[in-house]
């Protein structure tokens, strides 16, 4: 049964006239007959008997009609579902601790009626075909890793550049110090283990292990980050690296700026270019709207996009 034909119907069942019905659907009265007669051919019964009035549904037009007004009503709420800005707008931020989450919690303080559904997918790669197949409306990446050029119908914009710090012990040889530059960090044991081969931030610490020299250890078992931190407290030969966004509350641990210069990593809002949701646009002009990423006396990979 076509949707149209059971608007029809209502409409007849509400003003009583065929004639009138096409007045409100803004069709002929010829158009109407069609459509109730395809119905009751469907259904199998009349649905409406023609009085010196106009027409007046049936027995059985009377038992269809709730039930016809609930099939408008579920189609009224289907398409409202899916109508830019009725839905959550939803974002994936790879972490709930990481600056991407940061960023979208100030958005979130700065549009608070903006409904979020906030998802933390692994990769790029799956981040990317989520975004392309419609899954997630966009996602923060490190934009450019070799190889993995974005589909055409997708863009992005770098919003943000994190630097990084180095996280030691308080037994580590670099704990006192007031900052260190990645050619002091040569020699020394940078341990990683959330490093997977293939992902965009295995990438980066390979450009910058190669930029600087560097050593870093990605061996595991990765046992999550409270396991890694506590290690390192009680390490004088580990560290790591660690974004702006400490994650230490509690352990004795050294936070130091690294600079001359400043490795940065380099995150990027990614949407689909005809995404039309108003809550997309208003992320994407308050990510993009100041100045945002830093450029003196930082470093990025070559192949990070703009």
């Amino acid at each position: 049964m076509e949707l149209k034909a059971v608007r029809t119907f209502v409409a007849v069942a509400d003003t009583g006239q065929f004639q009138e019905a096409a007045a409100v659907l803004a069709i002929t009265q010829q158009a109407v007959s069609k459509r109730i007669a395809a119905l009751e051919r469907d259904l199998g019964v009349r649905l409406f008997s023609r009085t010196a009035r106009g027409a007046e549904p049936t027995l059985d037009g009377r038992a269809f009609l709730p039930h016809a007004r609930a099939l408008l009503l579920a189609e009224e709420r289907a398409a409202a579902s899916v109508r830019p800005g009725r839905r959550a707008l939803r974002v994936d931020v790879i972490g709930p601790r990481v600056a991407p989450a940061v960023l979208l919690r100030g958005f979130h303080e700065a549009h608070p009626g903006v409904e979020l559904d906030v998802v933390t997918l692994f990769d790029a790669d799956t981040a990317v075909a989520a975004v392309r197949a419609g899954r997630v409306d966009a996602t923060f990446r490190a934009v450019g890793m070799p190889g993995r050029p974005l589909p055409e119908s997708l863009t992005s914009a770098r919003v943000l550049d994190e630097p990084l710090y180095l996280l030691t012990g308080p037994e580590h040889a670099l704990a006192d110090a007031d900052a260190v530059t990645p050619a002091e960090l040569a020699g020394h044991r940078i341990w990683m283990p959330s490093i997977v081969e293939g992902v965009e931030w295995a990438a980066y610490y390979a450009s910058l292990a190669a930029e600087f020299g560097l050593t870093i250890d990605s061996a595991g078992p990765n046992f999550g980050s409270a396991a890694m931190l506590e290690r390192i407290a009680g390490s004088p030969e580990l560290a790591t690296f660690m974004g702006e966004h400490p994650r230490h509350t509690g352990r004795d641990l050294r936070l130091i700026p690294i600079t001359g210069p400043t490795p940065v990593y380099p995150h990027s809002l990614i949407w689909d270019r005809a995404n039309a949701h108003p809550a997309l646009a208003a992320l994407r002009a308050q990510l993009t709207g100041g100045s945002r990423v830093r450029a003196s006396g930082t470093w990025v990979p070559d192949w990070a996009g703009s």
